[in-house]
């Protein structure tokens, strides 16, 4: 809907009712929402997470709470990997991944974020005081922290040390295989804003 001078009245009504389902929706899902100025901007005013802007309120009104949801959350994941490859904000990311993990762990999820550059990089989301929190996973690729994500070693149709090479969308990634995920593990899917589905290589590598 467009908004005039003449049903300004409208418009705040709307971007009161707006800002008060979308706040609530997040508290529900353990995110907090910075301050939405709806009083003075109405459905144009930003909806941020700790000055992470997510969209506006015309915008968030427009899908259901799950893409809400959605979208807040690949926003989040997106901003926590530019902070730890220190890159700028005009830098984005193009592919979401979750990967199945052993539970429990000491964090809810672990996604790889591939950006525009090609560049992966593994983000956590986890609960602390009350509040999801996404960081930078910290993979140093040992032998220990596979076992704690994935379990014991399978079988694979190449051997460990193997160097390979897998395609993600433009670009390719070779590494040499330090991890086989068993057989009967779930292959996670990559995720991109158009909702593309991808399937992503089983085997861990090491470039």
């Amino acid at each position: 809907m467009t908004y005039t001078r003449q049903n300004s009245v409208e418009e705040q009504r709307e971007a009161s009712h707006q800002a008060r389902r979308i706040t609530t929706l997040c508290e529900e899902f353990y995110i907090t929402l910075d301050a939405i100025d709806w009083q003075d901007l109405g459905m144009q005013a930003p909806v941020n997470v700790d000055g992470i802007n997510i969209a506006t309120l015309q915008v968030l009104s427009q899908r259901a709470s799950d893409d809400i949801l959605r979208q807040i959350q690949m926003k989040l994941f997106e901003h926590a990997a530019l902070e730890a490859i220190h890159a700028p904000s005009s830098l984005k990311a193009l592919i979401w991944s979750p990967i199945e993990v052993l539970q429990p762990q000491a964090f809810l999820q672990l996604w790889v974020v591939t950006m525009e550059t090609g560049e992966r990089v593994p983000v956590i989301e986890s609960l602390k005081d009350g509040h999801r929190v996404y960081e930078h996973y910290k993979f140093d690729g040992s032998h220990e922290q596979f076992l704690q994500l994935f379990g014991p070693l399978g079988n694979g149709k190449l051997p460990l040390g193997e160097r390979v090479t897998i395609q993600v969308r433009e670009n390719q990634y070779t590494g040499e295989i330090i991890h086989i995920l068993p057989p009967a593990k779930i292959l996670p899917i990559a995720k991109t804003p158009q909702n593309t589905l991808q399937r992503q290589s089983r085997y861990s590598s090491r470039t």
